[in-house]
């Protein structure tokens, strides 16, 4: 991993209030498209800037031209109904139900334009170094995006969606490889749901093998890195428990599902959140194949508080236990916005935990 930044970040950050008031103004029909574009070029610009001074790599959009981490794809793909599923989301202290993002399944899956060639395109011109582009993955949809009086017509069991996903993440994908995009992320929230109590419980409800379906997903997931892997594409996986406005959708440890989804998805490096004890132990990267680095997401984007560094540096060595140090880095444990309104902290406090994760890398391998 030694090629590979030892500071990294997720993907996402806060959006200006600029970009906001924008997209308001244009929903509203008050901005034309064109000035739109402008200000979400200008917005960009002001995202590298940032990931740039702190010495954070590869580099992101910060997902500005996206609502959600996933509506480029929701957005551009046929078969998603505009009915959004109602997902309980835990801030520790209570529990909230929320339908504002994602979009359920209403239909036959099928590919019908690019939906990340803008973004593409605006890094490779603007980007100051090596950045990378963020896709979904099947199990977010498999377990948020499906629901029985929606997609069950079209798809009557959940498992049923796996390979159309596939089918649509790989298209993307090597369009992504064509265009010369030398890394890519996949970002995979629901992982961990096979290892959250209340999400297996449902779908043993439904007469559903939670262990064959994490399978199902995990290869549908391979074909896609696969495919990237051969057009000399580096992957990267991303796991964390979801990111909502500071609060998270999945409980579990990595133990339960360590050996299939490490060994099964043939990624380049992971990035995995460990910045609570939600996440477990370090343990489970004994599954990590040799040769496969893990980017430790020890610094959390949930609020603005801000880490030791001496306690940041001393679990990079518990973590070196089980995986080399030389094939260890940081990051924050998710993005700062995986949906527009972001996570409950201030640009400034998003800039320190930046700088933090440089100044930990610096202290812990000499270089960011």
């Amino acid at each position: 991993m030694t090629d590979f930044a030892r500071a990294t970040h997720v993907g996402s950050l806060l959006r200006p209030p600029r970009l906001l008031q924008a997209r308001a103004e244009h929903a509203a029909g008050r901005l034309p498209e064109p000035e739109l574009r402008v200000i979400e070029q200008e917005s960009i610009l002001e995202a590298l800037a940032v990931q740039r001074d702190s010495g954070i790599g590869p580099y992101t959009d910060g997902e500005y031209l996206r609502t959600d981490f996933m509506s480029r794809l929701t957005e551009h793909v046929d078969g998603f109904a505009e009915q959004a599923p109602s997902l309980e989301w835990q801030s520790g202290d209570r529990t909230e139900e929320d339908s504002s993002i994602l979009r359920l399944v209403g239909g036959k899956l099928a590919y019908r334009e690019r939906f990340t060639d803008r973004e593409a395109a605006l890094l490779a011109t603007h980007a100051p170094g090596p950045y990378k582009i963020s896709l979904p993955e099947v199990t977010n949809f498999v377990i948020a995006n499906w629901d029985a009086q929606v997609s069950g017509p079209h798809y009557p069991s959940r498992g049923d969606i796996v390979e159309d996903l596939s089918a649509v993440l790989q298209q993307e994908a090597a369009a992504l490889a064509a265009d010369g995009v030398q890394h890519v992320q996949i970002d995979a929230p629901c992982f961990i749901a096979f290892a959250n109590p209340r999400i297996l419980a449902l779908l043993e409800s439904e007469g559903i093998d939670p262990r064959a379906l994490l399978r199902r997903c995990i290869e549908a997931d391979a074909a896609v890195v696969r495919l990237l892997a051969e057009r000399g594409v580096r992957v990267g996986m991303h796991i964390c428990r979801g990111n909502y406005r500071g609060q998270w959708f999945n409980e579990g440890f990595y133990d339960d599902i360590a050996a299939d989804v490490f060994g099964g998805v043939p990624v380049d490096h992971w990035l995995l959140e460990y910045d609570t004890e939600r996440a477990g132990t370090f343990e489970p990267l004994q599954h990590v194949p040799a040769g496969t680095g893990v980017v430790l997401g020890l610094i959390t984007t949930k609020t603005g508080e801000l880490e030791d560094p001496d306690d940041l540096a001393r679990r990079v060595d518990e973590a070196a236990r089980f995986v080399p140090l030389d094939s260890l880095a940081v990051s924050p444990q998710c993005g700062f916005a995986s949906e527009v309104q972001g996570n409950p902290l201030t640009w400034d406090e998003q800039r320190r935990k930046l700088d933090l994760t440089a100044a930990v890398a610096e202290r812990v391998w000499g270089t960011a």
